[in-house]
């Protein structure tokens, strides 16, 4: 996969909505956040929402033990999906596709690990599959301990996440050009839910 562009695809439409969700800059780094980061972060807190209001309700219905991975923080952070996306954009310097991917990784990890996305664990997810798309996608990336300086871990911590996701993944990383494109499709869709329901995205500063 390229590291400057999306994946390339035949189809005018797919073209289209590349060009819509900002991942045809050509330059490594894009001056402003693409909007997928920003439809992104809209799908996150969603999904985080509805997820911990199911939890809860599970939770007064019966006594279940609630899964608890590496990825999961004793107590949620202060700081916002939005605030945290924001500081990964501004100082990773990261190819735009590699957020689309980040996803990609991280919907693929909550499947395989069959735990749900709340606050208490998409922070440390979010560093961690950036690092990974980054270090997948780009020619040049940066370390663990800066990523580590971006996401307010230890190295040590960025590190034992790092080998986590990937034997949870399988150290399968390859994205196939379907599946990017199904995944840009989705995320178009999302600003369609968002739109028809009054819901502003984001606004990740530079």
């Amino acid at each position: 996969m390229n590291s400057q562009q999306a994946p390339e695809e035949d189809g005018h439409e797919s073209a289209q909505i590349y060009k819509a969700l900002g991942l045809v800059e050509s330059r490594r780094r894009a001056e402003k956040p693409p909007r997928a980061l920003f439809l992104i972060v809209l799908y996150l807190r969603r999904s985080i929402r509805k997820n911990e209001k199911f939890i809860q309700t599970s939770s007064r219905r019966r006594r279940s033990a609630t899964i608890v991975t590496d990825f999961h923080s004793s107590a949620a952070p202060s700081v916002t999906v939005e605030q945290y996306m924001e500081r990964i954009f501004k100082y990773a310097n990261c190819s735009p596709s590699c957020y689309v991917v980040a996803f990609l990784y991280m919907e693929q990890y909550l499947k395989s690990v069959g735990v749900r996305l709340t606050s208490l664990n998409v922070h440390r997810l979010l560093i961690t599959t950036v690092m990974l798309a980054a270090k997948f996608l780009d020619d040049k990336c940066y370390d663990n301990a800066y990523y580590a300086m971006i996401g307010g871990l230890s190295i040590q911590e960025m590190n034992s996440l790092e080998m986590k996701l990937l034997f949870d993944l399988d150290f399968r990383l390859h994205v196939t050009v379907e599946t990017f494109r199904r995944c840009c499709f989705m995320l178009d869709e999302e600003a369609s839910v968002t739109g028809k329901y009054g819901v502003k995205e984001p606004r990740v500063r530079t």
